[in-house]
């Protein structure tokens, strides 16, 4: 089958395509699932299963921290950003096709080379999980890219519910059943399992729309760059919205786990809570701020979820202080905030997604995201000196205060942003 990036020689099609917007639409949607559920499998086959499996194969505690490196492509990715905007990887298949298409080949393939070492041989698995991190980066580069271009309007926060949904499920199939199927089947039929499932998603990449990556004008676009985005009116506003709205998050979540521990919940109640059960709440979540968004609008939904998030930030305050004492009242805030941290990111994603600019949508995404995760980072990094130093209570009612404050200065920032125009959905 041909991947030519150029448009429908069938006449009858095209024609179709335009007289069916909505069936159009539900391709883009289908495709961005495919595509959003091939960099969540790696991802956290790397980041939640590989962890506990290395450690009961007798790895020592200190290789399994030496992971926690696998982040640096996802934080850094921006770098590179402008370069996959600029090039195209393999010219017939498309500008983003051309990308996504080989790199999740190699990843499925790097996957299957997991299956050659046992758990416990940190290093060649270290190699490993680095080369998959670096080439979902670029993929995920391509992907939002794509993303960007052909989300428009309302369309966006379903968009980003179908991304948020098809990261719920990555955890899903790359986490929990990774941990489930190894003790069931064994590490290298599990493996080569996962690396089978993550060819799956290229079947996506046949219904790519490329040809709507073309300018509209005879005009050469200017070179992405990151200068470019900042030389943008009002890029620093868009870039502190990024930083400040959900800064207080890392505080709760680096801490969250060994809170509960601390407070005798059961390990087993703890990992069914972040596992399968915090990918359901992901799925529900999507799909809910897919629907408040379109009742509400973006501005509100910001404010509304902030201050649940705030509201179990400061449960877990109440439970620490011992003046709403009790488990129930701690695995009710962590489940709630769980739902709304994916209600979150379709929120902000689609806020990303609007003021991304069309000459270089990879660029401008990836760089927003990656601010809000490298504050994501530093916060989690922080929990636990924090922790140590004052208290479970006090941390958490640090992370209230900067949770309403981060409200309160990114909200302002949105009604300072001059409102972009665009074509309806």
């Amino acid at each position: 089958m041909s991947f030519s990036a150029s448009p429908p020689s069938n006449p009858s099609a095209a024609i179709a395509a335009t007289q069916d917007p909505r069936r159009g639409m539900m391709r883009l949607y289908a495709v961005l699932a495919g595509l959003y559920l091939a960099q969540g499998v790696p991802t956290y086959l790397l980041l939640v299963a590989l962890p506990p499996l290395m450690r009961e194969a007798g790895a020592s505690r200190t290789a399994i921290g030496l992971f926690s490196l696998l982040m640096l492509p996802l934080v850094l990715k921006f770098a590179v950003a402008p370069f996959v905007d600029r090039h195209r990887l393999l010219p017939r298949l498309g500008h983003r096709r051309g990308w996504i298409a080989p790199t999740q080949a190699l990843v499925a393939l790097a996957i299957a080379g997991m299956a050659f070492f046992d758990p416990s041989d940190a290093l060649p698995l270290f190699g490993l999980g680095l080369l998959i991190t670096l080439l979902s980066s670029l993929q995920d580069i391509a992907t939002d890219g794509y993303a960007v271009r052909h989300l428009k309007g309302e369309a966006r926060a379903i968009g980003n519910a179908v991304q948020a949904g098809a990261v719920a499920l990555g955890v899903i199939i790359g986490g929990t059943l990774v941990l489930v199927l190894v003790h069931r089947i064994g590490w290298v039929p599990t493996i080569l399992l996962v690396a089978f499932l993550s060819l799956l998603p290229l079947v996506a990449t046949l219904f790519m729309q490329e040809e709507a990556e073309r300018p509209k004008t005879g005009a050469r676009p200017p070179s992405p760059s990151l200068g470019a985005f900042f030389r943008r009116p009002q890029a620093w506003l868009i870039l502190g919205f990024a930083l400040s709205y959900r800064a207080s998050e890392g505080l709760v979540r680096g801490m969250e786990g060994a809170y509960l521990v601390d407070i005798e919940v059961p390990t087993a109640w703890i990992g069914y809570l972040s596992g399968t059960a915090a990918a359901t709440a992901g799925l529900a979540g999507a799909l809910l701020a897919a629907v408040v968004i379109r009742r509400l609008g973006l501005g509100p939904t910001l404010l509304l979820l902030g201050g649940l998030r705030s509201l179990c930030f400061l449960a877990f305050s109440l439970n620490a202080f011992g003046f709403a004492p009790g488990i129930a009242v701690a695995l009710a805030a962590s489940g709630f905030q769980t739902l709304i941290r994916y209600m979150e990111l379709v929120a902000i994603y689609s806020f990303f997604m609007k003021s991304a600019s069309d000459d270089q949508p990879g660029t401008d995404f990836t760089l927003l995201a990656c601010a809000e995760l490298v504050i994501y980072i530093i916060g989690t990094s922080l929990a636990g000196i924090i922790a140590d130093q004052v208290g479970y209570a006090w941390l958490f009612s640090l992370a209230t205060v900067i949770s309403v404050l981060g409200i309160a200065l990114s909200l302002s920032m949105l009604r300072r942003l001059r409102p972009r125009d665009e074509p309806a959905a």
